[in-house]
C-alpha cells in the first residue's frame, strides 16, 4: 500500500503535467500562438472585462477565449467526470469491469441527442435531451428492480443491459429514419465523441452539477471502502447499504449524462482510468478517487489535443481512446493478472 508522501508525489507530478500538458494545447493548433504572446493576449482581454471599455476582443483573444480554453477546461470535468464515475461504478458493484454506461445513461443519451438532430435542434437542445433522457434512462433501470422486489447488484446489471439495449435499437430506428446526408452522419460523428462544441456557456451549465456530484463522491470515498469488506461487515459498523448505493449511482449517473450530453459518447475512460488509479496509488478509494480524478482530466486533455493537431480533419475522440486504451488495458489485465470471469 503505498504511503501518504507518495501519494503526495503522485497527486503533485498529476497536477503538474495537467497544467503544462494545458498549456501546449492552449499554443498548438491550427492557429498556432506563441506562449508569451498567449499570456499577453490574456492579460489584455482580461483589462478589457475589468475595465468595461466595450473593445472588440483580437483575433488571438478569441481563439483563446472562444475556442481554446473553453474546450481545454470541457476535456478535464469530462475526463475526470468519467473516470470518477467509473472508480464509483467499479466499488459498488465489486466489479473491475463495469464502466459508467452500465446503467444506459450513454444509449440514453445517445437517444436525446439524435431525436434533438432529427427535430432540427440547436446544439443546446441536443445537450438537455442527451441530459434528460440519459437520466431517464437511469431511472428506468433502478426502477425494475424495484417493481421486481430484488435490489441486488446482479438485478440492477440486468436492467442496465436490458434498458441499454432497448436505447440501442431505439437510436437504431432514429438512425434508419434519418436524412443520410445531413442528419445521419451528425449522429454518429456526436456518438464519436467530441468536445469540438463545448463553449463557456455549456460548461457554466455543466459545471455546478460536476461540482456538487464530485464533491459529494469524494465525501463519500471512505464509505466505498467498507463495501470492499463485504455487506454483513458494512451493515455491522452501521453502514446504510441503501442509502449509500442510491446516492453513489445517481451522483455517478449525473455526472456520466452531463459529460456524454456536451461530449458525446467516449469510451474506455471511465473503465481504464481507475484501474490506472489502483495500481498508482492502491486501493483505497479516498485516494484512488482524487487521483483517477486528476488522471481522467489529463489523459482526454492529452487525446483531445492530439485529435486536433495530428491531422487536417479532427479525429473523433472515441476512435483515439480505443486505440490507446485497448492495448492499456490489456497491459492492465496481464499486470494484474486479473481474472475475468
Amino acid at each position: 500500500m503505498p504511503s501518504q508522501k507518495q501519494y503526495r508525489l503522485v497527486m503533485t507530478a498529476l497536477i503538474v503535467l495537467l497544467v503544462i500538458t494545458s498549456l501546449v494545447a492552449l499554443c498548438i493548433g491550427r492557429y498556432s500562438i506563441d506562449p508569451r504572446d498567449a499570456f499577453a493576449a490574456i492579460g489584455s482581454y482580461t483589462r478589457k472585462l475589468m475595465n468595461g471599455t466595450g473593445e472588440k476582443p483580437t483575433a488571438m483573444e478569441n481563439v483563446i477565449f472562444v475556442l481554446r480554453i473553453p474546450r481545454i477546461l470541457g476535456a478535464i470535468f469530462i475526463g475526470a467526470a468519467l473516470s470518477l464515475s467509473g472508480a464509483v461504478y467499479q466499488s459498488v458493484f465489486k466489479n473491475p469491469l463495469v464502466s459508467p454506461d452500465i446503467l444506459g445513461v450513454s444509449s440514453g443519451a445517445s437517444v436525446g441527442a439524435a431525436t434533438a438532430i432529427l427535430l432540427g435542434g440547436s446544439i443546446l437542445t441536443r445537450q438537455v435531451l442527451a441530459f434528460a433522457v440519459g437520466l431517464a434512462s437511469v431511472l428506468l433501470s433502478t426502477a425494475i428492480p424495484k417493481l421486481l422486489k430484488n435490489n441486488s447488484n446482479l438485478m440492477l446489471v440486468l436492467s442496465g443491459t436490458i434498458v441499454g439495449g432497448f436505447m440501442c435499437s431505439v437510436l437504431g430506428v432514429l438512425k434508419f429514419i434519418a436524412e443520410e446526408d445531413t442528419e445521419l452522419s451528425s449522429i454518429i460523428y456526436w456518438q464519436m465523441g467530441s468536445v469540438q462544441s463545448v463553449k463557456m456557456d455549456t460548461l457554466v451549465y455543466v459545471a455546478p452539477i460536476f461540482i456538487v456530484c464530485a464533491v459529494i463522491l469524494v465525501l463519500l470515498s471512505w464509505q466505498l471502502n467498507i463495501l470492499s469488506f463485504g455487506e454483513n461487515e458494512a451493515r455491522t459498523l452501521g453502514v446504510n447499504l441503501k442509502w449509500l448505493r442510491g446516492i453513489t449511482i445517481v451522483m455517478s449517473s449525473m455526472l456520466t449524462a452531463s459529460a456524454v450530453s456536451i461530449s458525446g459518447t467516449i469510451g474506455w475512460i471511465g473503465l481504464i482510468i481507475p484501474h490506472l488509479g489502483r495500481l498508482c496509488v492502491g486501493s483505497d478509494n479516498t485516494k484512488m478517487v482524487p487521483c483517477a480524478m486528476a488522471m481522467g482530466g489529463l489523459f482526454l486533455l492529452l487525446m483531445d489535443t492530439i485529435a486536433r493537431t495530428v491531422t487536417s480533419l479532427e479525429v473523433p475522440l472515441s476512435i483515439l481512446t480505443g486505440l490507446i486504451g485497448a492495448p492499456i488495458y490489456a497491459w492492465l489485465l496481464w499486470k494484474q493478472k486479473a481474472r475475468v470471469m
